[in-house]
């Protein structure tokens, strides 16, 4: 057996460095909650931000540390306890029933992230594999993953609460531009999509690969809050005609008749800084695909595809409204030509569903279910928001929702046919 390449110190140490970064970066986000707060599940699809916290250091825990035969876990009962979905590894608890572990108690989960920091920092102070450094930067990237999670689950559970409780106060966006909504013309024909160059991409982005793009154009920027005012006002939710089948059944099932969080009087939403007014030019938020695909068909319009809106993006530096700006909220995109916001501010579905490349190959072991085992029956965004880490992004990255979901930052951008 050929032996394992090595990482040498310099890479270790910045490898350590971005570990330490990114935890501390998680930490930061909740540090404003309650032991009451970091317990709250307000619905099956979402996690007490305590489970976060938890499940993100058994990560690096099970996948790094657990990895060397001399490493025993301090609390093996944890392990199922904070098992996310990798059945492979043994029996785990039921997701809506996550907000039930009351024990152990929130400041033992916070000893806990302390505790495996310590672990892997010192694991990181020696040369290591290339197969071990890449599992602790791919566990960095599950836990940024997890930090947006954080703030959309607990602006879902805080927007059931009556006193309707800020996370903080948010500092005042910059003020807002009317920019007019134009297409712009695409590249057709062939071209490459998917991650094939240097750094790191989780394996649902592989393999670069050829597709064939019909002409078509994309809007500048995605669709504001004042346009789906005028979706709905025109009768949007009442018109059958415009929606998808499923999608008009989840209508009429819910009841839904305005984006998630707004106000009855369309003038306000509820946000991480508490129920704010709602500026007409930002980008609308916590919409469902269905809505996205029955605003687009109200427009004359679709939803782009996802090879249509990647290659539009490689083009762009990876610059926009993320979580750094402390902002937390889509702000109105900026008085200048091209496509505009293609990162950041909100996810923007796509009219593709989600299912492997040509070629895809999961990752091997139990984190090949990182991924592959969830493609069926749900859809592709792309770009970030305004709750995502900037360095998490890059043009090929490809997230992923049900159609019904809307308790994300998900919004929308406009596509034709040319």
């Amino acid at each position: 057996m050929a032996p394992a390449l090595v990482v040498d110190g310099a890479a270790c140490a910045a490898l350590a460095a971005r570990y330490a970064k990114v935890r501390a970066a998680t930490r930061a986000l909740v540090a404003g909650l309650s032991a009451e707060d970091a317990q709250l599940q307000s619905m099956p699809d979402a996690s007490p931000s305590k489970w976060h916290l938890a499940h993100t250091t058994w990560f690096f825990e099970r996948f790094v540390l657990m990895v060397s035969a001399d490493y025993q876990p301090p609390q093996r009962e944890w392990l199922a306890l904070f098992n996310s979905y990798y059945q492979s590894l043994g029996p785990l608890p039921a997701r809506h029933q996550r907000g039930l572990l009351s024990r152990p108690s929130y400041a033992q989960i916070l000893d806990y992230r302390e505790r495996i920091d310590a672990a892997v920092l010192r694991r990181l102070q020696a040369p290591l594999s290339e197969a071990l450094a890449a599992a602790i930067e791919l566990g960095c990237q599950h836990e940024q993953q997890h930090q947006e999670l954080i703030l959309t689950d607990i602006l879902h559970a805080f927007a059931h609460n009556p006193l309707q409780p800020a996370l903080r106060e948010l500092p005042m966006p910059p003020p807002s531009q009317a920019l007019p909504l134009v297409f712009i013309n695409g590249d057709d024909g062939l071209c490459e999509i998917g991650h094939g160059g240097t750094g790191f991409a989780f394996d649902c982005e592989t393999p670069r690969h050829q597709v064939f793009l019909a002409p078509h154009a994309l809007a500048n920027r995605p669709v504001s809050n004042g346009e789906y005012r005028a979706f709905i006002a025109d009768g949007g939710y009442r018109n059958p005609l415009l929606w998808l089948s499923e999608g008009w059944n989840t209508v009429q099932t819910h009841g839904w008749q305005r984006p998630l969080y707004w106000a009855d009087d369309l003038d306000s939403a509820f946000t991480l800084g508490g129920r704010l007014p709602l500026d007409p030019l930002a980008p609308v938020v916590h919409v469902s695909f269905y809505e996205a695909d029955a605003f687009s068909r109200w427009a004359g319009a679709r939803l782009p595809r996802e090879a249509e809106w990647e290659r539009a993006a490689q083009r762009q530096p990876v610059r926009g409204n993320f979580v750094e700006s402390g902002l937390l909220q889509p702000i109105a995109a900026s008085k200048v030509e091209g496509v505009q916001q293609l990162f950041g501010d909100v996810w923007e579905w796509t009219a593709s569903p989600y299912v492997s490349y040509p070629g895809f190959r999961p990752l091997p072991g139990a984190l090949g279910e990182y991924n592959g085992k969830f493609m069926s029956g749900q859809w592709v965004l792309r770009g970030g928001s305004c709750a995502t880490p900037a360095e998490h992004l890059r043009a090929s990255y490809r997230n992923f929702f049900y159609p019904a979901d809307r308790w994300q930052f998900s919004g929308l951008r406009l596509a034709r046919d040319q």
